[in-house]
């Protein structure tokens, strides 16, 4: 059952990621070209914590994975609300 639900969020993920990516394709937005990879990345990691088994997760390899995940994410809004910045001078 929990490879199961492991599988189902890797998916979930990859699909995700398939979306930011169409996103990024129309609007040529770094923002979703990060989101993208970030679920890319957290899918492909569901999918071997599900093939190594349940025992594997607690291996640094995984943990390490998911910091980069979510190192992506908050890079992509960092470098979105700075890209706004302060109004052009006059």
């Amino acid at each position: 059952m929990n490879q199961l639900l492991l599988g189902a969020i890797g998916m979930a993920s990859l699909v995700a990621g398939l979306l930011f990516a169409r996103f990024w394709r129309r609007t040529g937005d770094r923002f979703f070209l990060f989101f993208a990879a970030s679920f890319w990345l957290e899918g492909i990691n569901r999918f071997a914590i599900g093939y190594y088994g349940s025992a594997a997760e607690d291996r640094p390899t995984f943990y390490v994975i998911r910091i980069v995940a979510f190192s992506l994410i908050v890079l992509a809004i960092v470098h979105k609300n700075r890209s706004k910045g302060a109004p052009p001078a006059k």
